[in-house]
């Protein structure tokens, strides 16, 4: 079904999540949690070291279900917005129906998507039992979690922060590598792992913007902090990682808010109603650059580390060669990493990207030869990884001042700080990527095709 308002088309879907052996209502889409959803009992063990209550299970229900729906609806060729029905199953209905609860929930989800949510929390019928709780090794008291995934951020900030904060700063695995394990050396670890995966549902068609990747890893960080009896949820993006996607907005794309002060906001307000705990979102390096962060870590013992990390967001689908996962080189991400690199004074190893060689005078001619999934689309995605960190320079110049006065304001009442003084740190931040930026598409050389999508060659 499709609704038309403002001259543009709404998507609207009703999507009913159901327990084994139910249906779903007449004319609703169907999420069997018993068929569709799979909970890893060692993962899952690992967020119930110190208590075991059933709002966290809901949670990650909540979580997937809301993940589920953002994958399944396409958005609008024209527009942006959808309209999305949910009804979930909940141990605690009138916990998760609450005013307080349900209001901040709506307010954090339709803020981050740019989409019209309705969700409703109805009785399960059957309650899931406790996972057999191990007693873990885990220090007290516990200051800050931070969310850790395979990135090049959440590294280099976790290594920074555990500096001062050793054994109080507890890492949570929000990252999909398989090679993560909820024991080390025989020890059992506590949030080692993402405790649930979808099965069984189509990949075809489905909604690729992926917006709600944002609630998830900030709800399954405050799920940790909560049994962790920590205050602070460290964020490790950069200020080019967090303010940068929603200052730079792509066509009629909504801005993108996952990892700003603005978002981080509302989602504490939610915890903090659904949990009845307070936590705040801090983010340690949000007046830096990637490369000023990555620098900074190469000063500890461990820096050799940065080397491991991924930044690409391409799946094995579309940067794979020879059968091995590379990273595109070429994407927003990967182009954000490339330059950080180059800032920070570093250099990577061979064959760890796809588009080789930035220095060609063509894309074609910078693609590893052996690369069978070259096309218009993968040029298109290139062009556009470009012309954002091109764009996020601009907003340096005083001609979008305006832009970023009126963004210091939200992002200052959101941080607790005056507006001059978000003011000044936003330009103080963006001046520096500009000059980064300049300096990386320097030493790609004048014939470099990167150079010829930039402003630098006009």
């Amino acid at each position: 079904m499709t609704v038309t308002a403002y001259n543009a088309t709404i998507s609207e879907k009703s999507i009913d999540i159901v327990e084994g052996g139910r249906k779903p209502r007449k004319g609703r889409i169907a999420f069997n949690l018993d068929q569709n959803l799979e909970f890893s009992i060692e993962a899952l063990r690992s967020y119930a070291f110190a208590r075991w209550e059933t709002v966290i299970y809901d949670a990650m229900v909540v979580s997937a279900s809301i993940e589920f729906s953002d994958l399944s609806v396409k958005r609008p060729s024209r527009g942006w917005a959808r309209r999305i029905t949910l009804r979930i199953p909940v141990h605690d209905p009138l916990r998760w129906s609450d005013p307080l609860v349900s209001n901040a929930l709506h307010d954090a989800l339709g803020f981050l998507t740019g989409d019209f949510w309705t969700l409703e929390f109805v009785q399960r019928s059957k309650s899931v039992a406790a996972p057999i709780q191990e007693c873990l090794p885990f220090p007290r008291p516990t200051e800050a979690v931070i969310a850790y995934s395979e990135g090049m951020d959440s590294l280099a900030v976790a290594g920074l922060a555990g500096k001062t904060l050793g054994d109080k700063l507890v890492r949570v695995r929000v990252g999909s590598k398989a090679a993560d394990k909820t024991t080390i050396d025989g020890q059992p670890q506590p949030f080692a792992r993402v405790p649930y995966r979808f099965k069984k549902i189509k990949t075809s068609n489905r909604e690729s913007s992926a917006r709600t990747r944002g609630f998830k890893f900030a709800l399954i960080s405050g799920l940790a902090a909560y049994l962790a009896d920590a205050r602070q949820i460290l964020v490790p993006e950069s200020g080019q990682g967090s303010i940068g996607p929603a200052l730079v907005t792509v066509s009629h794309a909504y801005p993108d808010y996952r990892n700003h002060p603005l978002f981080t906001k509302r989602m504490a307000r939610f915890l903090a109603a659904l949990l009845k705990n307070p936590v705040e979102f801090v983010f340690p390096r949000l007046w830096n650059t990637k490369g000023e962060t990555l620098r900074e870590f190469t000063t500890l013992p461990e820096s050799e580390t940065w080397k491991t990390t991924r930044s690409c967001w391409r799946d094995v689908r579309w940067s794979a060669l020879d059968h091995k996962h590379l990273q595109c080189g070429i994407c927003a991400a990967c182009m954000l990493r490339r330059m950080s690199v180059h800032a920070a004074g570093l250099r990577e190893e061979d064959g760890i990207y796809i588009c080789t060689d930035l220095r060609a005078p063509s894309l074609d001619a910078a693609i590893h030869p052996d690369f069978t999934r070259n096309s218009r689309a993968f040029e298109q995605y290139a062009i556009a990884g470009t012309l954002h960190l091109d764009h996020m320079a601009d907003m340096a110049g005083a001609n979008a001042r305006p832009a970023v006065q009126r963004h210091a304001i939200l992002t200052g009442m959101a941080l607790g700080i005056s507006t001059a003084d978000a003011e000044d740190k936003i330009i103080g931040m963006l001046e520096r990527h500009a000059a980064e930026w300049s300096n990386f598409l320097d030493g790609l050389g004048e014939n470099s095709f990167i150079r010829k999508w930039t402003r630098a060659s006009q």
